[in-house]
């Protein structure tokens, strides 16, 4: 007489291999945040590496994914966590998913970003400031800052200007989004004078009235240890090489949307680009106008060209230190 037997076969979840430095990156929350949940929460569950080091998993990942969207959804940050260890094994196969939701609402990294980036759209279209407010608080409550000015606002921003010169935002609308994105700029760029590390002089060439952009470009040079001095739109240039031959900065950046707005000042911006380093960047900047001044040139977005510039110059003098 033969038996049958049911075999349960458990899976193993995946080795823990990621830094939190890269889990950060993959989530786009800070790594405070994210060692905040672990030891509030128990969110995560790392191991040691043989040389000491916190090493996290991609069911480590899913976890914080599911708690993101439940944080979503409404749920406070200790009732998401909550609700997202009690759901069980978690796919790390595939993307999460939303609790309770179908298909449409997934937090693949990026979607969650995207219904966040459409939701902000929709408030400062509709001219709905405290929504939009909440949006972004949320927003900043879940991922870097550096995230949401890469991946929402600055897109937000060149989507909201190629529909403004198309004819299909109104110029109330686009003061209007302007003005709310420039007061949280504003707040996160109170203090970036203060401190110890290099100094960084940024303006936007006379007649450059879009300097929101270059906003969002201080924020991230100051959060890779840069002392922001902020000169604005519109800046007369011999106000500019003043101030610079005052203060001596380490860094002098400038951005405009139309290289005619560079070629107005070349001689000056020459001049001063042979006395201290200059960095030009934004849509009207050009190889062949930073070639012609001796100037860096910043082509990615203004982020990660903040990111790159910090990065560059730092390996740089230590190079020659």
């Amino acid at each position: 007489m033969s038996r049958s037997c049911t075999v349960f076969v458990v899976q193993p979840e995946p080795p823990a291999v990621l830094r939190i430095g890269e889990l950060s990156r993959r989530l786009g929350i800070s790594d405070h945040v994210l060692r905040a949940w672990e030891r509030r929460y128990g969110l995560l569950r790392p191991v040691r590496s043989t040389g000491g080091f916190r090493l996290y998993s991609e069911a480590d990942e899913a976890r914080v994914r599911r708690m993101q969207a439940y944080i979503a959804q409404g749920l406070s940050p200790a009732e998401a966590a909550r609700a997202a260890l009690d759901e069980g094994p978690l796919a790390v196969d595939g993307p999460a998913v939303a609790p309770g939701d179908g298909p449409g609402n997934r937090i693949d990294g990026r979607g969650g970003l995207a219904d966040a980036a459409a939701a902000l759209d929709r408030a400062l279209t509709e001219f709905d400031e405290p929504t939009a407010q909440a949006v972004l608080d949320r927003l900043f409550n879940l991922y870097t800052v550096e995230t949401v000015l890469r991946e929402v606002i600055l897109p937000y921003l060149h989507d909201l200007g190629e529909r403004w010169q198309t004819g299909t935002a109104s110029v109330v609308q686009e003061h209007f989004a302007s003005n709310v994105l420039r007061g949280r700029l504003a707040a996160l760029a109170r203090g970036w004078g203060h401190g110890q590390g290099p100094l960084a002089i940024l303006a936007c060439p006379p007649g450059e009235l879009h300097d929101l952009p270059m906003l969002a470009f201080g924020i991230a040079l100051n959060r890779n240890g840069w002392r922001i001095r902020y000169l604005g739109a519109d800046t007369p240039i011999d106000d500019l090489i003043r101030t610079a031959t005052t203060t001596r900065p380490d860094l002098v950046v400038l951005a405009a949307t139309t290289s005619e707005r560079f070629d107005e000042m070349a001689r000056p911006v020459s001049q001063l680009a042979r006395r201290i380093r200059l960095a030009i960047g934004g849509r009207g900047a050009t190889p062949a106008w930073a070639r012609r001044v001796g100037a860096i040139l910043l082509d990615a977005d203004p982020v990660t060209a903040a990111e790159r510039l910090a990065e560059q110059i730092s390996v740089g003098e230590r190079r020659h230190g």
